[in-house]
């Protein structure tokens, strides 16, 4: 597999970002869209169950990989043909396995957590779902390798689309959580077929020694990152399914959904696009550089402003829709979970950097200080707040973003300041305004509607008067990039 130079990398990721940001994009309104509908569909406890059973999956993904798939992305080196045939031995062995003990364990998972058949059974497609997920990894490896997010995304799309629709058809016809199993299994099988289409690869067992000593070497660092990201973020949640109502946590996840949504929408597609580009400019200082600031002004010019927005505009949107009033006590920790997103809009990126020139043991430290901060604030939180404690905990232990900076900082020579302060400044205006005009203006969802439109043109108003220069110089680079 062929290396690339600085110049091949810059337009293959900046045709990356808009293959994936245009194909996807509309996608992902749609299931944003469609989770909304759901809202109003499936009752609170309903939601609650999708969301313990979803974390309880996530055990499987973080032991089944242990790095490998980072490894091969952020090898500088041309990846072989033994390469991928060990870690799709070594995967799939991992797989297997975790699947066989979690299809074993699935009467005790639904006994652990009162779930009713319907819940085994969503538990258990989850389960046979994420066997399916694990078959496309090599073929996902070559298209990253390549930067050819083009071709990768297609089968996103496909899966989006099959599972949006039988979810929501489903739901309205009142299958309740069942919707969800049927919808997650007709999700793996059509994703695994189609990412087969796009990028045939024979799969095949075999084992190299010298192989997997390379790149477990940085795998499995990288992966104990991972391990912990999963004690800090979905074990938690197994424990939130215990001491609170699936009532309340379903609260805690709606507001969680719609604060990360934006991060969803706009840094996914980033992160997706910059830790196998930041990897082949590992050596590349300077380049490095002003492509953390490129992403980082990107990232940061669509989420704090989308943040604003839905922070200050989503109690209209809850009172005008009456099937959506019921998630009103979730609108507090949506606040909070916003305050954790708009900053995890800049210290993501910068962990990917990290990761992306082999300081993959820095970002594991950092990760175990969140896990253990997470740990003790949030049941400290829950005690204080219930369960608005959770999104309290997180805002507080976002703040560390200035011991990422700082890390990074010390690695590779980037500015921060004058990157994320227009975008900062012209989405607090933004905001004022538009709370201080929406309690006369906002009496319906047309004027909802007209008050997003008018947000979005104070802020890119008072950004093309602050920052002019810096966004015609961004869009002068892109668009000649593009045309090569």
């Amino acid at each position: 597999m062929e290396e690339l130079d600085v110049a091949t990398v810059t337009k293959r990721s900046i045709h990356g970002v808009f293959a994936l940001v245009s194909r996807t994009f509309l996608i992902q309104l749609v299931s944003f869209a469609v989770a909304s509908l759901l809202y109003a569909f499936l009752k609170e406890a309903e939601i609650g169950i999708f969301y313990v059973v979803s974390a309880s999956i996530a055990f499987l993904s973080y032991f089944s990989d242990v790095g490998l798939a980072a490894a091969l992305i952020q090898k500088k080196e041309a990846i072989t043909d033994e390469d991928l045939t060990t870690t799709f031995t070594i995967q799939q062995a991992l797989v297997v396995t975790g699947v066989i003990i979690a299809l074993f364990l699935s009467n005790w998972v639904g006994n652990f957590y009162h779930l009713n058949s319907a819940g085994v059974h969503l538990f258990q497609a989850l389960v046979v779902g994420f066997f399916f997920s694990s078959l496309k990894t090599i073929p996902s490896i070559i298209l990253e390798r390549r930067l050819q997010f083009d071709k990768l995304v297609i089968p996103q799309i496909v899966e989006t689309i099959v599972f949006n629709g039988l979810v929501l058809y489903f739901a309205v016809k009142g299958f309740g959580i069942t919707s969800y199993t049927y919808a997650v299994l007709a999700r793996g099988f059509v994703g695994l077929v189609t990412i087969y289409i796009i990028a045939p690869w024979r799969p095949r067992i075999g084992f190299s020694r010298e192989v997997a000593k390379r790149l477990l070497s940085f795998g499995i660092p990288f992966q104990s990152n991972s391990i912990l990201a999963l004690a800090k973020d979905d074990l938690l949640t197994l424990y939130l399914g215990k001491v609170l109502p699936f009532a309340q946590l379903g609260y805690v996840g709606f507001a969680q959904k719609w604060a990360l949504t934006p991060l969803r929408l706009i840094m996914d597609n980033m992160i997706r696009i910059t830790f196998p580009s930041f990897s082949r400019l590992a050596h590349e200082k300077e380049f490095l550089g002003r492509a953390i600031e490129k992403t980082l002004f990107a990232t940061v010019f669509l989420v704090f402003p989308a943040l604003t927005g839905l922070v200050v505009l989503s109690p209209y949107f809850i009172h005008f829709i009456p099937k959506y009033q019921k998630w009103e006590p979730a609108l507090l920790s949506l606040g909070f979970f916003a305050i954790n997103a708009a900053l995890s809009s800049i210290s993501t990126p910068l962990t990917n950097a990290l990761n992306a020139i082999g300081h993959v043991k820095t970002t594991l430290y950092l990760m175990i200080f969140w896990t253990v901060a997470t740990w003790v604030l949030t049941p400290l939180a829950i005690v204080f707040f219930g369960f608005n404690g959770v999104a309290i905990a997180s805002a507080i232990i976002s703040l560390s973003v200035v011991i990422v900076v700082y890390l990074v900082k010390s690695h590779i020579p980037f500015k921060l300041f004058h990157v994320v302060f227009s975008p900062l400044v012209a989405s607090f205006v933004m905001g004022v305004l538009v709370y201080l005009l929406s309690p006369f203006l906002v009496t319906n969802l047309i004027y909802l509607v007209a008050m997003m439109l008018f947000g979005a043109a104070v802020y890119f108003g008072i950004i093309m008067l602050i920052a002019r220069r810096m966004v015609v110089s961004d869009v002068k680079m892109v668009l000649e990039n593009i045309r090569k």
